[in-house]
């Protein structure tokens, strides 16, 4: 288990990212995902990171999860380097750190809602009477208590996205990572998730949320922008790209 480090005086980014890249080879192609990407994100930040297909945006998610290795730079993680890690301490980092929220729910359609919302304790060892107990707390977080009976498929898109963030918060992880979380959701079911995302961030969870909607971009309190691969705009101005490369196009006027 990887051992943090004690932090004293002002906030350390729970996300420090240093000279980053990533390429991807397919025989004698290549393709540069990710260029010299730096970037800080500090705890109870709310931030989006958006661009159009292709960008690089979700590989930096898939970084930034612990999903994929970058090829250089360095990526520290709540006070933990992560380049150096074995397959087993980045399971443990993703269990124990990270919160995701996918585009899919990803809930075991055979499983109850509070079942689904335990699950990582289960991995956790953590024992069932406590699970069970923590999993219903974070059920109330996002108003689906009620609910916690009914499977998967007896529910609501907007409620199964619920019923994510749920599972994805029990392990009261360092960082909520949600990927286009409100891309198979109708405006009103979009408009409730986002409230959820907003109310947990209010109460003091560190959230990214990868987008391609400048509209739910807004609803966070930090916009940061790739285009090929590049972070062109930071609206924090702490990570504001090198002089030599373009900047960011206004929100309004970004590609789709």
């Amino acid at each position: 288990m990887p051992a943090r480090k004690e932090s004293a005086g002002p906030a350390e980014p729970v996300i420090t990212l240093r000279d980053v890249w990533k390429t991807y080879r397919t025989g004698k192609i290549e393709f540069t995902a990710l260029r010299d990407i730096s970037l800080d994100i500090y705890p109870g930040e709310f931030t989006a990171i958006m661009g159009p297909s292709g960008s690089g945006k979700s590989t930096l998610m898939h970084i930034l999860g612990c999903l994929d290795h970058k090829d250089s730079g360095s990526y520290v993680l709540n006070g933990t380097e992560i380049g150096d890690m074995t397959a087993n301490e980045l399971a443990w980092v993703r269990n124990q750190e990270i919160g995701f929220v996918f585009q899919s729910f990803n809930l075991l359609p055979k499983l109850t809602l509070l079942e689904n919302v335990a699950l990582p304790l289960v991995y956790a060892g953590v024992k069932r009477h406590e699970r069970f107990e923590r999993a219903r707390e974070a059920l109330a977080a996002v108003d689906l208590v009620r609910w916690e009976q009914h499977r998967p498929n007896e529910i609501s898109g907007g409620q199964k996205q619920r019923a994510a963030i749920a599972r994805a918060m029990t392990l009261k992880p360092a960082l909520l990572l949600a990927d286009e979380p409100t891309g198979n959701l109708d405006t009103k079911s979009a408009g409730e998730i986002l409230k959820v995302f907003t109310e947990l961030n209010q109460a003091g969870s560190t959230i990214i949320l990868i987008t391609h909607e400048p509209d739910i971009a807004r609803q966070a309190g930090r916009i940061i922008q790739i285009v090929d691969g590049r972070l062109v705009h930071d609206s924090s101005g702490r990570n504001a790209p090198p002089r030599n490369q373009p900047q960011g196009l206004p929100a309004d006027n970004q590609e789709r």
